[in-house]
C-alpha cells in the first residue's frame, strides 16, 4: 500500500509493518515449535500404552492453541508482503489467508502424525492441529490487519506468562502460601493459582493490544483507530483460548474419550482440566477487554460541547435570535406599585369659618360623615395598589355634613 493510499484509507485497514509481523510470526512459530517437540517427546517417552494416551490428551490443547496463532501469524505475514506490492480484493484476501493457514497447519500435524502412521489416535490429533492452524488463517483474511496483529502478541503475551508463573520454582511456593496442605486445601489453591494466572494474563493481553495499536498510528498517518477495534484487540486473546479449547472438545473428542477410558480417576482429571481451560479462556477475554477499553479511554479527550459549557457556565439555551421573555409589569412601572397618598379631609364651609362655631349635633354629623369619607378613600387605596395596572385617581367625595350646616346657618339669620 502506498503512502497516498494509507493516508486516505481507513486506519484499521492498513496493513501492520513488516517488522511487526515478522517478529510475530517468529514468536508463534518459536512456540509451536516448541509444544510439539515437548509433545512428541511425551507422547514417544511412555512404554505403556495407557500413559500414551493420556499424555497425548494433555498435550493435545496446548498444540491446537499454537497452531492457530502460528496459522493466523503465517497468513498475516503473506498478505502483508503481498498487498506491498499490489492491493487484494477481499475474496482474494480471504482465500490466501485460509490456503496460507492449512499450509502452516499441514506442517504442524506432520510430527505428531508420523509417530505412528498406523495408529487412527495421532492422525485426529494432526487433524485436530492442521483445523487450529486453518481457522487462525481465516481469521486474519479479515481487513483489520493491526487487530489481528496485536492479538496475535497479546496472545504470545499470556502464553509467556503462563510459562513463567507454571514454573515449579514460582509454582511452588505460591501454592504453599495459599495453603496446599491436604487434598481439599491443595484443590482449593490450584484453583485460586488457575483464577490469578487467567486474571494477570488478561491485564497483560490488554495492555499488549492497547500499546500495538498505538504504535500503529504512525502508518496510519497519526489517525488513531476506533475505540472498538481495542476492545477487540484486547479480548482476541481469550477469543483465541475459547476457540481452541472447543476445537479440542470438537475434533479432538476421540483422544479425550480414549483418555478418560484408562480410568474414572483420569476421566474427572479431563473433565476437571477442560473446565479450567474453558473459564480461564473466559477471564482472558473479558479482562483483556475490559483493561483495553479502559487504557484507550483514559486518551480520550472530553467533548467540545462540555468544554464550551464549563468555560461560559452562564450561558443559557434560548436559541440564537429568540427574544428573551418580557420582565414583569411591576417590575417596568414602579410607580404605579407605589402607594397613593391618602386624600386630605374637606375644608370646612365658609360659614362656618366665620361664625367659628357650628351646632353640637350638625358638627357630629360632619365629623362622622368625614370620618366614613376617609375610610372609604383608604379602601380604595389599598385596592388600587393591589391592582396597579388599573390604578385610577380617587375623586374626594364632598361632605355630607355641608348642607346641614348651611340650614343651621339660615335658621340662625
Amino acid at each position: 500500500m502506498t503512502d497516498a493510499q494509507a493516508t486516505t484509507a481507513a486506519p484499521e485497514t492498513i496493513e501492520e509493518s513488516r517488522l511487526t509481523v515478522a517478529l510475530l510470526t517468529a514468536a508463534s512459530l518459536a512456540w509451536t515449535v516448541a509444544m510439539l517437540y515437548s509433545a512428541r517427546a511425551s507422547i514417544t517417552g511412555r512404554a505403556d500404552v495407557a500413559m500414551e494416551v493420556t499424555s497425548t490428551a494433555y498435550a493435545m490443547p496446548g498444540a491446537v492453541a499454537a497452531a492457530m496463532v502460528t496459522g493466523a501469524a503465517v497468513a498475516l505475514l503473506v498478505l502483508t508482503l503481498i498487498n506491498g506490492r499490489r492491493a487484494l480484493g477481499a475474496t482474494a484476501r480471504f482465500a490466501v489467508a485460509t490456503v496460507s493457514g492449512l499450509v502452516t497447519g499441514v506442517l504442524c500435524a506432520l510430527p505428531i502424525i508420523t509417530i505412528n502412521i498406523d495408529g487412527t489416535m495421532y492422525a485426529a490429533v494432526g487433524g485436530t492441529v492442521a483445523a487450529a492452524a486453518t481457522i487462525g488463517g481465516a481469521l486474519a483474511g479479515f481487513r483489520i490487519p493491526p487487530v489481528i496483529a496485536a492479538a496475535g502478541a497479546a496472545t504470545v503475551g499470556v502464553f509467556l506468562i503462563g510459562f513463567v508463573l507454571n514454573n515449579k520454582h514460582v509454582q511452588n511456593p505460591v501454592l504453599d502460601l495459599l495453603g496446599s496442605g491436604s487434598t481439599e486445601s491443595a484443590v482449593k489453591a490450584n484453583q485460586y493459582f488457575s483464577y490469578g494466572q487467567s486474571a494477570i494474563s488478561g491485564l497483560a493481553a490488554g495492555l499488549i493490544a492497547f500499546r500495538v495499536l498505538r504504535r500503529h498510528r504512525q502508518r496510519a498517518g497519526g489517525a488513531d483507530l476506533r475505540w472498538p477495534f481495542y476492545l477487540i484487540a484486547g479480548a482476541g486473546a481469550g477469543v483465541l483460548s475459547v476457540l481452541s479449547e472447543i476445537l479440542t472438545r470438537t475434533a479432538g473428542a476421540q483422544v479425550l474419550e480414549l483418555a478418560g477410558k484408562v480410568s474414572e480417576l483420569e476421566k474427572s482429571v479431563q473433565q476437571i482440566l477442560s473446565t479450567n481451560r474453558l473459564n480461564s479462556g473466559l477471564i482472558v477475554l473479558f479482562v483483556g477487554a475490559f483493561t483495553a477499553m479502559v487504557a484507550i479511554g483514559r486518551t480520550l479527550s472530553p467533548a467540545d460541547d462540555e468544554d464550551d459549557y464549563e468555560d461560559h457556565p452562564g450561558a443559557t439555551d434560548t436559541a440564537p435570535g429568540a427574544t428573551a421573555p418580557a420582565p414583569d409589569a411591576a417590575a417596568r412601572t414602579p410607580e404605579a406599585a407605589a402607594p397613593q397618598t391618602a386624600p386630605t379631609a374637606p375644608e370646612a364651609p365658609a360659614s362656618v369659618a366665620a361664625t367659628g362655631s357650628a351646632p353640637a349635633a350638625t358638627t357630629a354629623g360632619g365629623k362622622s360623615d368625614i370620618v366614613g369619607t376617609t375610610a372609604v378613600a383608604k379602601s380604595d387605596v389599598a385596592d388600587a395598589a393591589t391592582r396597579p395596572q388599573q390604578a385610577e385617581p380617587i375623586e374626594a367625595s364632598s361632605a355630607p355634613g355641608a348642607s346641614a350646616t348651611d340650614a343651621a346657618v339660615g335658621d340662625r339669620n
